[in-house]
């Protein structure tokens, strides 16, 4: 669920979002359509039949089986996985056990779905939450769910209080709803929850920004440090906590760097003056320190760093700068930080591109990975010969057959690496695992070490077992791992693997994209085999036994690899997300829930019906039906069934009547066939007065209308008249 970074629209995919639940979670309709239209993707909303969770999960006809783009949402409330009317000791005890089955049945389930999962633990009631023997069974079955499905590779956990402390809501139980209609949240948690669920799906279907890049005066610390001098600057409380959070965003695998217009022993001297900073020089990986252009000094960042623009989150206090680096770095995502700066800490907790649903060691460790490779690139620069330099380079690459542990990092490593990356395709965990859940596939990793550290896993090849060959589907290096020869290892140990299982040709597939040319000139360097094209791709076919002896012998030009030259990039294809605005308007359920009546009001807003609302009360109640029905309601005569309308959709008319005027209807008020807009608003205002019912309220409305103006006149200075005499009484 994300949107381009070109200004022109391009089509993609209809994103389907299955939904599952144990309670009636319709109301999380228009939240999750208003969530589309703000990242501008055609969502396709679907619901399995109402608290079939376990049986949605198991039926290979369902509407989770036939999500093969998309999300499949599972809403559990744990105090309704079962409906019981009680909750002895023994039913507790029979809860546990479904929370046991149905986890059991979540953690087999991606080998068998082609879309993730995304499970969330909503709240329970209030008086299931209060009861010491509920809230200990649930958190014994908070444990279960949290402990199995956080270890089930293509299925992501979101919990209650995760949402609860992102998007805090004060009432968020509903107990007339529950009553009503099982629906047991008021329409702000809706709000929370969708957007909650909104943003964890962002997460894990954008392609992850790698570089953070830091402006320095005014952004890292208070004041300018080639004028206030480095000990004059200062650390206040937001950048303080700018500071933290730029740590835990290293710690989580994003690369620091800064782009700043300093001079650059300026900028060293007042991190040596200020040693009580939690940033300090040490956590960069790279900086350009100069007074040129900020869009050139990340560009030269990239080429360094050997990432794509598109990649770069810039922070900087000054809006014209970022301006400037959205105008000539188009693919980076500038951000301004808050005018107030006291906005900064809720301001960053809200820019859902610092997301991370799945944090591997390698992400951990990425920084120091990429030191590793920069000093590469220097040592190589320094090396008398090539031959000399690969000599003492001590390299070391573990081939092995993938463990369950390593899946995240292999889906990862699909998802991140384009330039050494044979045929780009782009796979989930479960993808994975669904595929090599089939006899025919296999795959092996590639974990590297030389003298100048540890790699981690690096390296990725997914092979089909045919008859005749070993064919490769996906073959990928990271661009850190580039210019050693690693490449040429795995390849050499995957046709050593072919020949003893009898197989004597390694074919490998190659679809060109516009950045994988690396990946194609190396299996142009190889110099033996053949070449085929065959519709979108070309192949390469090579004997094992001469690939098995494969090694690399660098030349000249593979320099270049370690010291790129920098380069004009192609436009990112990135779909663009409006971050900034999200974090600043839309981070309270409450502004979401203010923006989705907002839309709704300005499609009547335009509507030119004769016989439109016209009152207070008629204006906000189309609106209301505007949501809830999906459609326009334009007219006072506009029929609530007719427009689409049903029992459900009434209930929630219901509450939401409740909430905007305070008023509480009954379901005698709204289960009518004939119901109109004109005459639920007179029935509204009716209660609104008190005591007078709704017969009585339209009775005297059109006594009131059949009167002249004369006559109204009259009537109100009796009024007057009574009034004033009242009060002389006190």
């Amino acid at each position: 669920m994300n949107q381009s970074n070109n200004s022109h629209p391009t089509h993609h995919p209809t994103f389907c979002v299955a939904v599952s639940a144990n309670f009636t979670a319709e109301p999380i309709r228009p939240m999750l359509a208003f969530w589309g239209r703000v990242l501008n993707a055609q969502v396709d909303l679907r619901f399995a039949p109402y608290d079939q969770i376990l049986q949605t999960v198991l039926d290979p006809t369902g509407e989770f089986a036939r999500n093969e783009h998309g999300v499949n949402l599972v809403l559990c409330r744990y105090e309704d996985l079962g409906h019981f009317v009680d909750y002895g000791a023994e039913t507790l005890n029979r809860l546990e056990g479904i929370v046991q089955e149905l986890t059991g049945a979540l953690r087999s389930a991606p080998s068998h779905l082609p879309a993730p999962i995304l499970f969330c633990l909503c709240p329970p009631s209030p008086e299931f939450a209060a009861d010491p023997a509920c809230a200990a069974s649930l958190e014994r079955a908070r444990s279960v769910i949290q402990r199995t499905l956080g270890e089930t590779p293509g299925i992501q956990y979101l919990d209650y209080t995760e949402i609860q402390a992102t998007y805090p809501v004060e009432t968020y139980h509903d107990a007339e709803g529950q009553r009503l209609g099982r629906i047991p949240y008021t329409e702000q948690y809706f709000a929370a929850l969708g957007t909650a669920l909104v943003r964890r799906t962002q997460a894990m279907f954008m392609p992850p920004y790698k570089v953070i890049a830091v402006d320095c005066d005014n952004t890292l610390w208070r004041g300018i440090c080639g004028e206030d001098g480095p000990a004059g600057v200062t650390l206040d409380g937001p950048r303080r906590l700018l500071h933290e959070f730029l740590l835990e965003q290293r710690e989580a695998g994003m690369l620091l760097v800064m782009a700043s217009k300093n001079n650059d022993q300026d900028v060293f001297d007042t991190f040596a003056a200020h040693p009580e900073f939690p940033l300090q020089l040490r956590h960069f990986t790279a900086w350009r320190l100069n007074w040129e252009s900020k869009a050139a000094n990340l560009a030269a960042l990239a080429d360094e760093l050997g990432v794509g623009l598109d990649t770069f989150i810039f922070l900087d206090d000054n809006p014209k700068e970022c301006a400037e680096v959205a105008d000539g770095a188009p693919e980076a995502l500038p951000l301004v930080l808050p005018e107030d700066i006291e906005e900064l800490p809720e301001f960053l907790h809200h820019i859902w591109a610092f997301d991370h649903p799945v944090i591997t060691d390698e992400d951990r460790q990425r920084s120091t990975l990429y030191v590793q490779t920069l000093e590469f690139g220097r040592e190589i620069k320094r090396a008398a010969s090539l031959e000399e330099f690969i000599a003492g380079l001590n390299l070391r690459v573990d081939f092995q057959p993938l463990v369950p542990e390593r899946l995240g990092r292999v889906a990862q490593l699909t998802q991140r690496t384009n330039q050494f990356n044979c045929t780009t395709i782009r796979r989930n965990e479960q993808e994975i695992q669904a595929l090599l859940s089939d006899g025919r596939y296999r795959c092996f990793t590639g974990e590297v070490s030389d003298r100048f550290g540890e790699y981690g896993l690096v390296g990725v090849l997914i092979v089909e077992r045919r008859i005749t060959e070993m064919r490769v589907d996906t073959f990928l290096l990271s661009c850190r791992a580039l210019g050693r020869g690693v490449e040429h290892r795995m390849l050499s140990a995957l046709a050593e693997e072919a020949l003893d299982n009898g197989i004597y040709t390694v074919s490998v597939a190659f679809r060109p994209s516009a950045k994988n040319m690396p990946a194609r000139q190396f299996l142009d360097s190889i110099g033996f085999g053949t070449v085929e094209t065959a519709e979108d791709e070309f192949v390469y076919r090579f004997p094992a036994t001469e690939l098995q002896a494969l090694r690399w012998k660098p030349k000249k030009v593979d320099l270049d690899v370690a010291a790129p030259k920098p380069k004009l990039r192609a436009p990112a294809v990135r779909r663009f997300v409006e971050f900034a605005r999200i974090a600043q308007d839309l981070r309270t359920p409450a502004q979401v829930v203010t923006e989705v009546r907002r839309q709704a009001q300005s499609v009547l807003a335009h509507s030119t019906a004769p016989d439109g609302p016209a009152t207070d009360v008629e204006r906000r109640l189309a609106a209301i039906w505007t949501e809830l029905l999906e459609r326009p309601a334009t007219s006072v005569t506009s029929n609530f069934f007719d427009l689409g309308g049903h029992s459900l959709l009434a209930v929630l008319l219901l509450m939401r009547v409740k909430e905007e005027f305070g008023v509480e209807l009954s379901v005698d008020d709204v289960y009518s066939g004939t119901l109109t807009l004109g005459e639920l608003a007179r029935t509204i205002e009716a209660h609104q007065l008190g005591a007078m019912d709704a017969d009585e309220y339209h009775a005297l409305l059109a006594e009131i209308e059949g009167l002249s103006d004369e006559e109204v006149q009259a009537l109100l200075q009796q009024e007057e008249q009574a009034g004033e005499s009242g009060s002389g009484q006190h």
